[in-house]
């Protein structure tokens, strides 16, 4: 019996020498378990990729969206305090109104440029109202009427006739814009301008320069670095060139 038990011992301990001294075969990935944070399974198939988006200029649009941001704390936010302190609600409603209006004057100019008659006829109607029942504007007639509103801009008629949006482009004072939209101020601008001297004096159209963009800026509630992302700039982008892809499409 000793002795059978000596030759099994030996026996398992020949085996184990074998076993130890044969060629270890390398794991393959399959052997492995499956990451669980990979870039896959965390991002939808649909995800919104924030660097997609053309800026051969980002540092110098960054250090313009930070001047931006300074001047927006220090300059226009205060101006639009005061603003909304001074001016009554209905007095500001009235302002946004009017200015609305002549935003629609220069969607009827590029609606005809775009041959889109049936946005022509809807902001020709809805001028048209709001000038005269609506008392050059301060009351939106057209909107309670249910006259559609489309909103088009120079930037949407160069991209409607195949111009592409360009670098992206942070404009001092005004904000994210590219190349294409940031040419289409120029004759925007001029549209709006024509509009208003021909109804009215110099005065009230000089005045309504300089009320232009603080009656914008009190309607828009961004906030610069209040939405808890660390890469705000990369949002805004994106955000901004998406919105305008999406504009020329309609």
């Amino acid at each position: 019996m000793i002795h059978l038990l000596r030759r099994l011992s030996l026996l398992v301990l020949l085996t184990s020498l074998g076993a130890c001294s044969s060629p270890q075969v390398k794991p393959q990935a399959a052997d492995y378990p499956e990451p669980v944070f990979t870039a896959e399974q965390i991002l939808p198939p649909d995800h919104a990729d924030l660097t997609a988006v053309y800026d051969p200029w980002e540092t110098m649009n960054k250090h313009i969206y930070n001047f931006n941001y300074e001047f927006d704390n220090a300059v226009y936010l205060p101006i639009v305090r005061g603003y909304e302190t001074v001016i009554p609600s209905f007095a500001r409603t009235g302002f946004s109104n009017f200015f609305r209006n002549i935003v629609d004057v220069t969607s009827i100019f590029n609606s005809f440029l775009q041959l889109a008659p049936k946005k022509f006829i809807q902001n020709t109607g809805r001028v048209l109202v709001n000038t005269t029942v609506g008392i050059f504007g301060l009351v939106d007639v057209a909107s309670k009427m249910k006259i559609p509103r489309p909103v088009e801009d120079f930037g949407q008629t160069l991209g409607h006739w195949g111009v592409g949006q360009g670098p992206y482009l942070v404009l001092p004072f005004l904000g994210p814009s590219n190349l294409r939209d940031g040419a289409g101020l120029l004759p925007d601008l001029y549209v709006a301008g024509v509009a208003s001297d021909a109804v009215f004096s110099s005065d009230v159209t000089l005045g309504a320069l300089v009320l232009y963009p603080i009656n914008t800026r009190a309607n828009n509630p961004f906030r610069y670095y209040q939405n808890g992302t660390a890469f705000e700039y990369e949002m805004v982008r994106w955000l901004y060139s998406t919105k305008r892809k999406l504009d020329v499409n309609e």
